[in-house]
């Protein structure tokens, strides 16, 4: 909003900042963790109340669990309202990017919400069935692919070599939708520990925040060697949002959390990236800098397999966070190290920009 007004009333001076995206990601950051900050405290106490028992502990998980019986959840709703707010208020929302990642982030929200809602209603950790709940978000994540891949060409990026891309014509959208839709669910797997999940996703979008950035500059894409996409710089203002969104939710949610963000946050965050990965064309970076999330998924999927096919289990629990629990590492340190990773990742994800 406050973009349209700096173009249609020609701002000048200190008003004139506006038109810059790296102003405004600034503003977009400062106003996400603001109205998390503010929207918190009773938003958590309504939670509560209405929730009662919170959500629901799985008896099958490690024991200290049980100790976080009757913390609330969907707390991902604080983080949908101090994001959509603060994009608002600061993107340009004739960019169709913006739309297609916001459609991603709030359907993949709604998604989860209702997985949450169930959960809690009926007091179970089951919620909706996974084939229900992937049929949704295929149907979100094409939709936002379509809108995506209209405005750029149909190649995959490789990093490390320069301007290389495989042409993968019509399979794209499919690609570009498998990216978004498991992007959603690494995120949502990763979310077991206090801050575990919320901290990776700050990180990944603040490195897509200047990927997105230099991707949609001509001057450094050229520089780089990397696929200039117009327009796509003002994902950089959406990434400044999802970490403003983050840190204040992170605020509450630092162990011993008072709220859990649920599917209703972490499958809207992870599909968030995901589609901000599709539009810059950095999808196998996404791999990179989201390693966490891809271990953590991976961890799940090699223990299914494995179990169904010889009755014993390669990790101890899984995702794999649990499996350190189980190996005696206390909550935190499995937080903080987790931590470390990411940054590392996120570091390395960094590097291909210039490696190539």
């Amino acid at each position: 909003m406050l973009y349209f007004l700096a173009e249609y009333f020609n701002f000048e001076g200190l008003f004139n900042l506006v038109r810059y995206q790296t102003a405004r990601a600034g503003a977009t950051l400062l106003t996400s963790l603001l109205i998390g900050l503010v929207i918190g405290p009773r938003f958590i106490d309504m939670l509560r109340v209405r929730q009662g028992k919170g959500q629901p502990i799985r008896e099958d998980g490690p024991q200290t669990h049980l100790a976080k019986v009757g913390t609330p959840t969907m707390g991902g709703l604080m983080i949908l309202i101090s994001l959509t707010l603060s994009m608002l208020l600061w993107m340009d929302l004739s960019n169709p990017f913006v739309w297609a990642c916001m459609a991603v982030t709030g359907g993949f929200g709604l998604i989860g919400f209702l997985d949450d809602y169930d959960k809690v209603s009926k007091a179970s950790h089951k919620g909706v069935s996974g084939k229900v709940r992937l049929l949704f978000e295929f149907i979100v994540a094409g939709a936002a692919s379509w809108l995506i891949v209209s405005q750029i060409n149909t190649f995959l990026y490789v990093p490390f070599i320069n301007d290389f891309g495989i042409e993968l014509g019509p399979f794209y959208f499919v690609f570009a939708a498998f990216v978004i839709v498991g992007a959603g669910n690494a995120v949502n797997l990763t979310d077991g520990l206090d801050g575990l999940a919320t901290m990776p996703v700050i990180i990944a979008a603040g490195t897509f925040a200047v990927i997105a950035y230099l991707v949609g500059r001509v001057d450094y894409s050229e520089y780089l060697g990397i696929p200039h996409v117009p327009g796509a710089g003002e994902l950089a203002i959406f990434c400044a949002a999802i970490m403003g969104a983050g840190l204040a939710f992170l605020w509450f949610n630092a162990p011993p959390a008072a709220v859990f963000m649920g599917d209703t946050g972490s499958l809207a965050l992870g599909g968030a990236l995901g589609a901000i990965a599709v539009a810059t064309h950095h999808e196998v970076v996404l791999a990179i800098v989201g390693g966490l999330f891809v271990f953590e998924a991976l961890s799940v999927i090699i223990q299914v397999f494995w179990f169904k096919r010889t009755g014993r289990r390669v990790f101890r629990m899984a995702p794999i966070h649990h499996h350190f629990e189980q190996l005696g590492w206390s909550e935190s340190k499995v937080v903080i190290r987790f931590w470390i990773v990411a940054i590392v990742l996120a570091l390395l994800g960094l590097a291909t920009l210039k490696l190539r």
